[in-house]
């Protein structure tokens, strides 16, 4: 989509507009699903047996579409992605089985082209459901896997050009995808001050109303991090996404790089667990460039 005519351009517009769960997440970034800068710091390691409320807060930002030919392009998304996870001494292969659901809403503002690009919305995004969750916990490293749906929940916009400059910020991707999920968390040393972690990705996307078919997507998220005086971590936390596979009528792939600093907190006593990142994205082609802030609120019941 690299020419800047008002009739192509709105299409990849609309796409951005909520690429979060999202995802959340939920950014103004991807064709896919998922929203990269979800997880952060030991993002691969699942929690022990109980019941929690996990509230993701994610903030994307983005005034450069490298390779659209926009000029005044502007986004700016909000997303609360509430998650409740249950987390059962139950075992299968030696690990502990869950399962979560995450029901995201969220208001989304693009502008640019000139001013075709003028709207709102405020809503709910696609709903998630992750029936497997399986979690190993050994001595120096943890495992996580899983495997989620997302179903069409949102309000989705006609990609087929012209698009109404109307829909330009509707949440809701308008298909189907499955997701599956695998990553681990190394503790180098003894006394697990130290984490090096890596959340992989991969999403599956059906058909939407319109015969047309997004290109399977990528996610690595990754973090280095340090834990001080046992409660505080502090790191370096990025991710990759990409597209594995075309979009059907579109000879080309979307990707991004982001790269940034994490901090979080637990309170013992509370079962309190809050975390704050930061993340830039250094390299985007053929998707808009920005900035993630999320802020995480974990509670255990």
């Amino acid at each position: 989509m690299n020419a800047p005519a008002p009739a192509r351009v709105l299409p990849v517009a609309a796409c951005a507009a909520l690429a979060m769960f999202s995802s959340l997440t939920a950014q103004a970034q991807f064709p896919g699903h998922y929203p990269p800068g979800v997880e952060g710091l030991k993002g691969a390691s699942l929690p022990p047996p109980g019941v929690y409320l996990r509230d993701y807060n994610l903030f994307y930002t983005a005034d450069e579409y490298p390779g659209s030919g926009l000029t005044d392009f502007d986004a700016s998304v909000f997303v609360a992605a509430p998650r409740l996870i249950w987390m059962t001494e139950k075992k299968i292969l030696g690990a502990n089985y869950g399962m979560d659901v995450i029901v995201p809403f969220g208001y989304a503002d693009v502008e640019g082209a000139g001013g075709l690009l003028d709207d709102t919305y405020f809503g709910l995004y696609d709903l998630q459901i992750e029936p497997i969750l399986l979690g190993w916990h050994f001595k120096q490293f943890d495992i996580g896997a899983g495997y989620s749906v997302w179903v069409p929940t949102g309000q989705s916009p006609d990609p087929r050009p012209p698009m109404p400059p109307g829909n330009a910020a509707d949440l809701g991707k308008g298909f189907w995808s499955h997701m599956f999920t695998l990553g681990g968390t190394w503790f180098p040393d003894a006394e697990k001050t130290w984490s090096i972690s890596a959340l992989n990705r991969y999403e599956i996307h059906h058909e939407n109303d319109y015969d047309v078919r997004v290109g399977d997507s990528y996610t690595v998220e990754f973090g280095l991090g340090k834990t001080l005086a046992k409660v505080w971590d502090v790191g370096v936390v990025g991710y990759y996404q990409g597209q594995v596979t075309e979009t059907t009528g579109d000879d080309g792939k979307a990707s991004v790089v982001g790269l940034g600093p994490e901090v979080s907190v637990v309170f013992p006593k509370t079962m309190t667990f809050l975390s704050l990142r930061w993340i830039h994205e250094i390299e985007a082609h053929r998707r808009p460039e920005g900035d993630t802030i999320t802020l995480t609120w974990t509670q255990r019941f």
